[in-house]
């Protein structure tokens, strides 16, 4: 079983933001940028385009109010959506506010937030879906 699918079935903690039937997202707790969401599917498939078709498109209609309130949360030009897959074997997507390309660079430090400072990212964004 999957570090995310231990957060799904609530076996992990995590900074839930929104649920569906067939999807997850939650606050990354290593995140290049305040608002950095994870977005996941509850079946527990590898790699993102191994997923069924019908998941595909499911997983934009679920993350776009996400990415919306995100925007509405931070200072950014966009929210951007990634799929980089080697950190954990669990297909997901990154929604990460962005104000350039250098923003979702994977090898930048990531930052280091305190449990309240979580906490009152998870609360912003739950507040502007």
């Amino acid at each position: 079983m999957s570090i995310f699918s231990k957060i799904i079935h609530g076996e992990i903690p995590c900074y839930k933001i929104a649920e569906s039937d067939q999807f997850f997202a939650f606050l990354d707790i290593f995140p290049l940028q305040k608002g950095h969401v994870l977005v996941v599917p509850k079946i527990e498939v590898d790699k993102i385009f191994d997923l069924p078709s019908s998941y595909m498109f499911e997983l934009l209609v679920f993350a776009q109010p996400i990415a919306k309130a995100i925007e509405a949360s931070f200072p950014c030009n966009r929210v951007s959506m990634v799929t980089v897959g080697l950190e954990v074997p669990h297909a997901h997507v990154h929604l990460i506010p962005i104000n350039s390309a250098s923003d979702i660079d994977f090898s930048n430090e990531k930052l280091k937030l305190t449990p309240a400072e979580f906490l009152e990212i998870q609360a912003l964004i739950i507040s502007k879906l």
